[in-house]
């Protein structure tokens, strides 16, 4: 069983806590975090992509010169792909990039995740984070108390608006809820922090 340490906002070890073996404690499986990742990322084009084909571009209605005689190779419009201000040749056009996967493919690559971290030594576990008011000064020194100075995801057991305001002007930190979490943002993270009890509900989702 997993054991991490569980510290307070100065980076100081209050306790031990242990980890479920069956979330925290797997064998980490790549190809469907690769999978996962790779739906994420489509998941979030807009696909608005669009350019003109020949049939949409204005003009190109007449015959720009005759068929033989002229020296010129044979066309029948200025709009084809060809000449300037012609029409696309398959051109893009908006679509749908989405798609999904099985329920326990994406159990298995969350389980995943969250085991790489611990595996790393990428997770850290703090008691609580108190903030008496709106403070970005507060977040940046706990990051760094913790040694948490790269991309960091905080992921709260709820929402609290100080927290997240105060995280949001710290270049490459990210907060989320603990039942909001995405593979994604695990894996893109140099450090998760969780609150201890955010873990308590990680474990509850996904047991």
């Amino acid at each position: 069983m997993p054991k991490v340490a569980v510290l307070d906002m100065a980076g100081k070890e209050v306790e031990k806590m242990d980890l479920s073996d069956a979330i925290f404690g797997i064998e980490p499986n790549t190809k469907v975090l690769h999978d996962m990742v790779v739906n994420y990322l489509a998941n979030q084009r807009q696909g608005t992509q669009s350019a003109l084909t020949r049939a949409e571009v204005s003009g190109g209605g007449r015959k720009p010169w005759r068929q033989k005689g002229t020296g010129h190779a044979r066309q029948g419009s200025t709009r084809s792909p060809q000449w300037t201000h012609g029409g696309i040749a398959f051109a893009p056009k908006p679509r749908d990039y989405s798609y999904s996967l099985n329920k326990k493919v994406k159990r298995l690559a969350m389980k995943s995740a969250l085991s790489s971290k611990v595996i790393d030594n990428d997770m850290i576990v703090l008691d609580k984070i108190a903030l008496d008011e709106y403070k970005t000064k507060a977040i940046a020194a706990l990051l760094k108390a913790i040694g948490s100075e790269k991309k960091a995801l905080i992921v709260l057991p709820e929402v609290n608006e100080k927290v997240i305001a105060s995280a949001a002007n710290i270049p490459g930190v990210k907060t989320a809820m603990a039942n909001t979490l995405n593979v994604y943002d695990i894996l893109n993270a140099d450090k998760f922090i969780v609150l201890k009890d955010a873990v308590a509900q990680i474990e509850e989702v996904y047991a």
